[in-house]
């Protein structure tokens, strides 16, 4: 018999109720609830093995957030007809829970955890993902598995000046600023999103409503915890400890840490003298000790590598490349390295380099992007690759992973702020290739990509860059921004954080912050050093290229745009399609045709100018209603012994009589006009009755004297 449910209940902002449930669903599991709004439930689950791995020195965390077809009445696509493999959108907020939850587990915890959150139920205007962090809180919470703090996650948008926390789709839609923040209930855990040019004030006042909201549902989650009658927390085997040979390895390394460290030297000389130093200390502790020892050791000199930067870097105000903590690394970029693509740009900042092409497609090669809700097509898309000689590695090679999406994510929707319209017909994919990378490579795929979209024409009105910052803290109230930070940099700090942006405001933030009380004061004076970093760079872009091409590459398909009216689709389509084939094997072009409220909207494609425009042309005259007044160039069809007729718009015929062809008088049309003749006419009338054509071609030659005027 199922036991009654627990719930806990609170209400947003704007007057919607959230249930959270546990009790019902998925006993078995460590911790299970649902959180429901309106139609919309969510079920997150969470276990984790009683005893880490043996020689486990890691914390084993995955979080799984997926989206059943079902939750909204579909089948999938697949062939299959079933949920695969994570799609984008769902590995991109796995990755969002994942960021706010792994700073929840205690750092001596190494057994492994899963978290797995399901949209079982869907309702088109919620957003599942601003709900789904909360649910994988709150299952933890209800669960023994030993966590320091409860945390939730919010949506945050700006619609018509006003912000909203978890705002509908239809809300979304229209909103210039938005983020998703997760939580505790002191201090801010991460940040992502986008905004049309935001101002740093801005994004700090977002994130304190949003703080405010999460504070609420923290709130909720600790009461159905307390209704459960949870007390404590599971004990957990710790990590093996050895004070005496903690000293040993702090004795050994410490000079010569800070000795490496303060060098200033590049990555690879200062990797390869702290593992040289690594492998002195193992050997330094003789062979008879066991393998457990000496990775204990391995360890302890981790840590105080970690420690000793820290503190160089706080004290000496010396950077591990000897740079100034403001200071970026030096800049290199080219456009149009390539000779094929429709756009390209090299992009180098110190050790980390981007190579980044721009293709122009067709509305044929839009994306599909598919959800439970709903599905859409994307004109718009960005890919990053990582191959591991960019780090001088070698991996296997599985196609994109988490990261990969998630920095191309950033990527794309920085850029995306400066992007045309609708209006645009190309579909238009960037690819990211990093070639080195030291220090925020999808920073470089922001700068490349900008590059590359102005070489390739688009019509991007401005440069988007970005930078990576880092900033350390200690307990004594000191304190370190690093503008642009290295590889080694940023496991160090206590807050890494990437904000991109134009000159006049921030597209894009991508923030995960590690340390307790941090004060807005701080959050403030970061965001400005990071404002200063991203206007040094966009002053180099601006060098480098200062505005967008006028036209595409001469190999580029050429685009033209044509509005009609609704009622002639069908006329330029033609019975079966037939119309439309014949003009593109005639012009050798593509043309898509799509239904906008009212009106047609014709978009001709092709690399041959002429192509397009004698396509945009003929449908120009299919769609051209023939005006009495107007000169036309017309096509001698057929010749008779009282005129010619002509073809003046596609499919519009009309006679045009051997009294109109001359001023003079001729007895016959032979050897004047021959058929595939091309000549000027002009409509002089149109008869009611039988709708036809009278045109004339004398009124647009000369009247000779003494001739009347007609």
């Amino acid at each position: 018999m199922l036991t009654q449910p627990i719930q806990s209940a609170f209400t947003l902002p704007n007057g919607a109720e959230v249930v959270i449930e546990t009790g019902k669903l998925a006993r078995q599991a460590d911790g299970a609830v649902t959180v429901r709004q309106g139609n919309c439930i969510i079920l997150a689950t969470v276990v984790a093995n009683k005893e880490p791995k043996e020689g486990q020195d890691f914390f084993p965390l995955s979080v799984d957030y997926q989206e059943k077809f079902a939750s909204a009445g579909r089948i999938p696509g697949s062939f299959f007809k079933r949920e695969a493999r994570l799609n984008d959108y769902e590995v991109l907020t796995s990755r969002l829970i994942d960021r706010a939850l792994r700073p929840l587990f205690p750092e001596d915890y190494l057994c492994d955890v899963q978290v797995l959150i399901s949209l079982v139920s869907s309702e088109e205007e919620i957003l599942p993902d601003a709900l789904a962090c909360l649910a994988a809180s709150a299952a933890l919470a209800v669960s023994d598995i030993p966590i320091k703090e409860i945390i939730s996650e919010v949506r945050i948008a700006r619609v018509d000046g006003n912000f909203i926390v978890n705002p509908k789709r239809s809300e979304l839609a229209k909103a210039d600023l938005e983020f998703i923040i997760a939580a505790t209930e002191k201090n801010l855990m991460m940040v992502e999103g986008e905004a049309k040019e935001c101002s740093e004030e801005d994004l700090v006042k977002a994130l304190e409503i949003a703080h405010e909201a999460i504070r609420v549902q923290i709130k909720a989650q600790a009461e159905l915890r307390d209704k459960k009658g949870v007390t404590g927390k599971r004990d957990y085997a710790k990590p093996a400890q050895d004070e005496a040979l903690k000293e040993k390895v702090t004795a050994f390394t410490k000079e010569k840490i800070y000795e490496i460290a303060k060098a200033g030297t590049d990555k690879h000389s200062r990797s390869d003298a702290f593992k040289a130093l690594k492998d002195a200390l193992v050997e330094s502790l003789g062979e008879d000790v066991e393998d457990s020892t000496k990775k204990l050791a391995k360890k302890y000199y981790e840590d105080l590598q970690w420690e000793i930067v820290r503190n160089m870097i706080l004290d000496d105000r010396i950077r591990l490349d000897g740079r100034q903590l403001d200071q970026v690394r030096t800049l290199a970029m080219e456009v149009d390295p390539l000779p094929t693509p429709h756009g390209s740009a090299l992009f180098t900042r110190g050790e980390t380099q981007s190579l980044t092409t721009v293709t122009l497609g067709t509305p044929l090669d839009e994306l599909l992007v598919e959800s439970a809700a709903k599905s859409d097509y994307s004109k718009f898309i960005l890919h990053y690759n990582f191959p591991p000689f960019s780090t001088g590695e070698v991996k296997m090679m599985r196609g994109p992973g988490r990261r990969e999406v998630g920095h191309g994510n950033l990527a794309m929707r920085s850029l995306k702020q400066m992007m045309p319209g609708s209006d645009y017909a190309y579909t238009v994919r960037i690819v990211s290739d990093i070639l080195e990378s030291n220090g925020s490579s999808s920073m470089a795929t922001v700068c490349a990509g900008s590059l590359a979209l102005m070489d390739a024409g688009v019509p991007f009105p401005k440069h988007v860059s970005g930078v990576a910052m880092g900033l350390i803290t200690r307990g004594d109230g000191k304190y370190a921004i690093l503008t642009d930070i290295l590889g080694d940099e940023d496991h160090l700090g206590d807050m890494d954080f990437k904000v991109t942006g134009t000159r006049q405001g921030i597209c894009g933030v991508q923030m995960d912050i590690k340390v307790d009380g941090l004060s807005m004061e701080v959050m403030r004076e970061a965001l400005e050093q990071a404002r200063k970093g991203r206007l040094h760079i966009l002053d180099a872009m601006y060098e480098c290229l200062p505005a967008h091409r006028d036209d595409v590459k001469p190999h580029a398909p050429r685009m033209e745009k044509l509005i009609i009216d609704k009622e002639f689709i069908g006329a330029v389509i033609g019975p079966g399609g037939k119309i439309i084939q014949e003009i593109q094997k005639e012009t050798g072009t593509t043309i898509n045709i799509e239904e906008v409220g009212n009106f047609g909207e014709v978009s001709i494609f092709s690399s041959n100018k002429e192509g397009v425009v004698k396509a945009l042309n003929w449908v120009k005259g299919i769609v051209a209603v023939p005006q009495v007044g107007e000169v036309y160039e017309a096509k001698v069809k057929s010749i008779q012994p009282y005129g010619a007729f002509v073809e003046f718009l596609p499919k519009k015929e009309g006679l045009l009589h051997i009294s109109e062809i001359s001023w003079k008088r001729l007895e016959t049309v032979e050897g004047v006009l021959n058929e595939g003749d091309i000549v000027k006419v002009k409509l002089i009338g149109l008869d009611q009755k039988t709708g036809k054509f009278k045109l004339s071609r004398k009124v647009l030659l000369p009247k000779p004297e003494g001739k009347p005027a007609q």
